[in-house]
């Protein structure tokens, strides 16, 4: 088992039950309704992440682990499971929509019924005796935390496809977060030439998709100190960058003709006035605030079109190194902000900010093992391994992102053209 543990097992109960009672509160606003939508096949219905994430605790602890567990139904492992091929047979991807039964309510009783065997097995010195047990309780927790993200941005989508445009939740009932502010612009910090170590290593947990730290060698460069903001990207809109192939991959010049694309996801114009849905509702678009819901072409093009690029996942990984805080610290899942918002730079003229929260940052890198990289055994290996194709790495976290569970190591993926997801931009040079 290749998952590095993080917490002391006295804090597991803790945490156990602390990140639960965020999937739950992040679904409290829905209605039952809301829970079985899935208009696009990347989208999972609200309710079947609170049924999948408990399945994965009574999969991978529960049944195997603790004797006389009775699971809660014999059909919900075949419900349940998303694409964990050693554990059988499920209901397709694209058909988690159809699932009217079981209601929610019998996905709230199985939630209970896990987390009162499981608060009672986390009591247990013997269960976390036992071998790699807590490497894989450390892994459930982290599993979950993916799926709080997934949920935020699958119901702003869902939401969003409603031509009421409904509110997911007032603004004024949002935990305040930070006043935006104008951002200094076109300001580069230099990322000197040399050998850096690029991965995992030391203690705290990690995938597997961040073993191994390796050297790699980078060239001197210069990122952009800021994110690009949504005034900067709707220069591009109207200097005709979606019209204009020069800027664009073959293949997403094709989707944006095809998807007729005139703008990032969500966006919407009015009158002169370019607005955008939000979680609390359509909002004129803050032009201070990073642009975001945006796919790779996109960021490309507007890359070309400035006369820039993007970096690399090792020169991301890098740039974290000389500015990323420890402790991460910016727009996080926990703000109950749900959206970019914008910072003020610091004016000592060098710190690099946003690289943590906010947006994840679509780098020019495809998502491939590093050397050394060692699939673990069972079903555990379906985890990363077998995604590492036809996808580009993404750093950075967004304002999705549960604040504990990102670091400047963690290795996002998806494909070129998705755009439901808070991706935004950071240009280099050089």
């Amino acid at each position: 088992m290749s998952f590095p543990i993080s917490p002391e097992p006295a804090s597991l109960l803790t945490r156990y039950q602390q990140i639960r009672q965020q999937t739950e509160k992040i679904c409290a606003p829905l209605t039952p309704e809301d829970t079985v939508m899935q208009p696009m096949v990347d989208v999972s219905p609200p309710k079947w992440h609170l049924g999948h994430t408990t399945w994965f605790f009574e999969t991978f602890i529960l049944i195997p682990h603790v004797s006389g567990y009775q699971p809660f139904h014999p059909q919900y492992a075949f419900l349940f499971n998303s694409y964990y091929n050693s554990m059988g047979s499920r209901v397709a991807r694209s058909d988690r929509g159809t699932l009217s039964r079981p209601p929610l309510a019998d996905i709230y009783l199985y939630r209970k019924h896990v987390d009162e065997a499981m608060e009672k097995a986390l009591a247990s010195e013997q269960l976390l005796a036992e071998e790699n047990i807590q490497a894989v309780m450390e892994l459930g927790l982290q599993h979950e935390q993916q799926h709080q993200e997934l949920l935020v941005t699958d119901i702003k989508y869902i939401l969003s496809c409603n031509p009421l445009l409904p509110a997911y939740q007032a603004k004024n009932t949002f935990i305040s977060g930070p006043v935006s502010e104008k951002q200094a612009q076109n300001e580069w910090s230099t990322v000197p030439a040399g050998m850096y170590t690029i991965g995992h290593s030391g203690d705290g947990f990690c995938f597997d998709n961040e073993l191994q730290a390796h050297p790699v060698y980078l060239a001197e460069f210069q990122a952009r100190r800021t994110l690009v903001t949504n005034e900067e990207y709707l220069a591009f809109i109207q200097a005709g960058g979606y019209s204009d192939f020069r800027y664009w991959l073959e293949e997403g010049w094709q989707l944006c003709q095809q998807e007729q694309w005139q703008a990032p996801l969500y966006w919407v114009k009015q009158d002169q006035d370019w607005w955008h849905f939000t979680l609390h509702g359509l909002e004129k678009v803050d032009l201070q605030a990073p642009v975001t819901h945006i796919s790779f072409y996109e960021a490309l093009a507007y890359a070309n079109w400035s006369g820039h690029r993007l970096l690399t996942e090792f020169e991301w990984e890098a740039l974290a190194q000389l500015h990323a805080n420890p402790l991460p610290q910016g727009n996080f899942l926990e703000s109950g902000v749900y959206q970019p918002i914008a910072s003020e730079v610091p004016q000592d003229g060098q710190q690099v900010v946003q690289l943590l929260g906010n947006v994840w940052e679509w780098t020019y890198s495809g998502y491939f093992p590093y050397p050394g990289f060692v699939t673990a055994p069972g079903a555990i290996g379906e985890y990363n391994g077998k995604f590492m194709v036809n996808q580009l790495a993404l750093r950075g976290g967004s304002c999705a992102t549960p604040q504990s569970h990102i670091r400047p190591t963690y290795r996002n993926f998806f494909h070129a053209d998705k755009r439901w997801q808070f991706t935004g931009i950071r240009l280099a040079k050089k």
